[in-house]
């Protein structure tokens, strides 16, 4: 199959596309921006995921969201899983291509989570290392995540939006913001969340993630399970960065406990409610 151009993203809302749904978002092609798959989800070579997403790709620019890069870790990036990610982009060529700041394997062995890193000046210099690494093996800029946390490094010498900020500028890459993560972190560690908003660097953020998460009583935290609505204080925060920085495309997050799509839908009605309103107070 030779894939159709990429399509570019409006700087409206738009979901996750989950197996759950599939059949739905074939039968409906609800009004969407765009659509989000996780990367790993569709390494394979054909089946179910591809016999759905090769139509919905006709009316849906894509967004591929990884979680596998682990551009964080000491190992040697994974040139099996770079070549795999670069077959998925050629095949479907989406409009955006994400990773996360984070690293989920070493020696060998994967965590099969999205672990935190110590915000040195080190560490940003060699993740933006494997960022353009990845970037050349891809032949196309990354956006990598701010990814959620429930521990700090000791040996941190800056504040998390200083790294990310310093990691997307030596590695000339692009950012996808995740503002639900930046609540969640700022609960748990202590900080303003509009503080580090106002420093995420305007003109690199070309995605914006909006999630649900959990309140875990017995570790006092916040947990990012993407498995809840946004949370009002989410949205607040939301409007406010659209208003510093105008309109991006956004997307739904919602991974766990699954709900109809017409749960994500609304949830996309309320991102583009805001979207319309900075739209109108820029113009």
């Amino acid at each position: 199959m030779t894939a159709a151009a990429p399509l570019s993203v409006a700087p409206t809302a738009g979901v996750g596309l989950r197996p759950p749904h599939y059949r739905e978002m074939l039968a409906r092609r609800p009004a969407l921006a765009f659509l989000e798959v996780h990367s790993e989800n569709y390494f394979g070579a054909g089946g179910p995921p591809h016999f759905y997403l090769e139509q919905l790709r006709q009316d849906y620019p894509l967004s591929l969201h990884g979680v596998g890069l682990s551009l964080g870790s000491g190992d040697p990036l994974d040139q099996t899983h770079l070549t795999k990610l670069k077959q998925l982009a050629e095949r479907y060529q989406p409009a955006l291509i994400s990773d996360h700041l984070c690293w989920t394997s070493v020696e060998g062995t994967h965590a099969h989570d999205l672990l935190p890193l110590p915000f040195t000046r080190t560490m940003a210099k060699h993740v933006a290392r494997r960022i353009m690494a990845a970037q050349d093996a891809l032949g196309r800029r990354l956006l990598v995540e701010n990814a959620s946390s429930y521990v700090a490094f000791a040996e941190s010498d800056m504040t998390e939006w200083e790294f990310v900020n310093e990691v997307v500028a030596e590695a000339d890459c692009l950012l996808l913001l995740d503002i639900n993560n930046v609540y969640v972190n700022a609960v748990n560690h202590g900080f303003d969340a509009r503080e580090y908003l106002d420093a995420m660097p305007a003109a690199r953020v070309a995605e914006i993630h909006l999630a649900g998460f959990d309140t875990d009583a017995r570790a006092q935290c916040l947990v990012d399970t993407h498995g809840k609505p946004v949370h009002e204080l989410v949205w607040v925060l939301y409007r406010d960065t659209l208003r510093r920085i105008g309109p991006r495309p956004t997307l739904i997050e919602w991974d766990a406990d699954i709900p109809p799509l017409d749960v994500l839908l609304d949830e996309a009605a309320k991102a583009n409610a805001i979207l319309e309103q900075t739209d109108a107070l820029a113009a």
